[in-house]
């Protein structure tokens, strides 16, 4: 039986890498810090663990071959060679999660390729995610992987992924704006944006690493929406009007708030086979049921 270990994996969309491959027929393992309850049962294996503890990762995750390692959990360049060591000789290839952040902001209509960031050429510096922001932690990651892992590495960027699981609200955040007649402050109702679903990034994350492909490889549901139409949407479905003002505080900025059009182009995912949703179909839904759980609370 082929062996996946998942480095994080026990809530949102890593939750739904974790079913497809074991619809696939792995024996999977989920390597965490333990402190949040997986709905796996008996069907995994766990290893509880401390990524930033070097001996302790190295003792309990790199004493057995796998198959493929899908990493969650890596946001700097000292946690991306600290892996390189651990799982040098014992892994056919690893899948590590980036992120559309990577790119920076303000991509135009057409969307980010993936060549425009390239982790091969970009400058590593050895340090803790605390020496980085978000994104350059990201980079850093990926410029490790592929400058330096004598293993396959494919690196994935989401955009933000949404879903009834989303542990960050930032959907629940407006769809609770709009509903309580609360200020939303929005830089720009006019940017668009692009987002994935958990289910979506799930399945993607396992799809591509079944396959021969390396490298960087966006990931994103097909479509865009303007933040302005997205509040719309939630008028419609609350019966309320919002409020958007353009003068910021402590409480009301909105965590989707963009200055530009920011965007991702799926093309090379498309290209290899995989059939991405139409955001159109699986946004409004997905607020129905957000507004429908908050009102049975």
């Amino acid at each position: 039986m082929r062996k996946a270990l998942v480095l994080g994996g026990t809530r949102f969309f890593g939750v739904h890498l974790v079913e497809a491959l074991l619809e696939e027929g792995y024996e999977v393992t989920i390597a965490t810090r333990g402190k949040t309850q997986d709905p796996f049962s008996t069907r995994v294996n766990r290893i509880i663990f401390d990524r930033l503890n070097f001996d302790e990762f190295k003792e309990l995750c790199g004493n057995e071959n796998w198959d493929i390692v899908y990493d969650q959990i890596c946001y700097s360049s000292q946690e991306a060679l600290d892996a390189i060591e651990v799982f040098k000789d014992k892994t056919k290839k690893y899948v590590f999660t980036s992120s559309k952040s990577v790119y920076g902001e303000k991509s135009g209509e057409v969307g980010f390729n993936e060549e425009d960031f390239n982790p091969f050429e970009h400058k590593i510096i050895q340090g803790p995610k605390e020496d980085f922001s978000y994104n350059e932690g990201k980079r850093q990651a990926e410029a490790v992987f592929f400058q330096k892992a004598p293993f396959p590495v494919v690196a994935v960027r989401f955009p933000i992924v949404l879903g009834l699981n989303d542990y960050t609200e930032r959907l629940h955040f407006h769809i609770e704006k709009v509903r309580n007649n609360e200020e939303i402050h929005l830089v720009n109702p006019a940017a668009s944006i692009d987002f994935i679903s958990e289910e979506e990034a799930g399945k993607f994350l396992e799809w591509v690493g079944l396959l021969e492909f390396t490298g960087p490889i966006n990931a994103t549901s097909n479509g865009k929406v303007s933040l302005g139409d997205l509040i719309n949407e939630i008028e419609d479905k609350t019966q309320t009007s919002a409020r958007i003002t353009s003068t910021p505080n402590e409480a009301n900025v909105s965590p989707f708030n963009i200055s530009n059009t920011w965007l991702l182009s799926n093309k090379i995912a498309r290209d290899l086979g995989f059939h991405f949703k139409d955001l159109n179909e699986w946004l409004p839904v997905l607020i129905n049921d957000l507004l429908a759980e908050m009102e049975s609370r």
